[in-house]
């Protein structure tokens, strides 16, 4: 039976720091027996058409996510940051298949309780109803608002707060997962 997994990742088209810089939107899907990388997509105003060129060529060659994150790409600040979105999906992957990045999508778990990680000065800007939330730099203070019985399903914007969250809830015995791609997934799924 053929297991496979899925990421959402929203990287920036090149540097951050230097002008211009725009989301990229990105899935990409692997095996997890094997780590093989069975397919991408990625949509954007700049660069997904060179990163989906990348993600094929590792593809045709058999290639795994590990192949993604040890890529060697060029860098310019215009066109590429130093960790490309390339390493990043592969590096994403990577972790998910260590089992440092316990992920889980949305309405994957109905019963969970979703806590929600992000300011409250963003949640007026879009939230989901229903969440908890406990901003991730109060979240080692709160660890008693959340239940130990219940599976808890982490979200931030897209994803990167949601991951130190996860990381904190597991360490302090209780079960997480990062909602993959956080409010920038949401906001995709509610458009399909």
């Amino acid at each position: 039976m053929l297991i496979m997994k899925k990421i959402y990742l929203y990287p920036n088209s090149h540097a951050g720091y230097y002008p211009g810089a725009k989301y990229l939107a990105m899935k990409i899907l692997f095996r997890k027996s094997d780590s093989r990388i069975l397919g991408a997509q990625a949509v954007g105003q700049d660069g997904a058409d060179k990163r989906i060129d990348a993600i094929a060529v590792v593809l045709q060659m058999g290639g795994t996510i590990y192949d993604l994150e040890e890529a060697e790409l060029c860098y310019a600040p215009q066109f590429g940051s130093a960790k490309s979105p390339i390493n990043f999906a592969g590096m994403v992957a990577a972790d998910v298949l260590s089992g440092d990045l316990p992920l889980t999508h949305w309405n994957s778990e109905p019963s969970a309780l979703l806590l929600d990680v992000r300011h409250p000065a963003e949640l007026a800007v879009e939230q989901v109803p229903g969440v908890v939330n406990i901003p991730l730099d109060q979240l080692r203070a709160r660890l008693d608002e959340l239940p130990r019985d219940r599976e808890i399903h982490v979200i931030c914007r897209s994803g990167q707060r949601a991951y130190y969250a996860t990381r904190i809830l597991v360490q302090n015995g209780l079960d997480a997962r990062v909602v993959s791609g956080g409010m920038m997934s949401h906001a995709i799924l509610e458009r399909v």
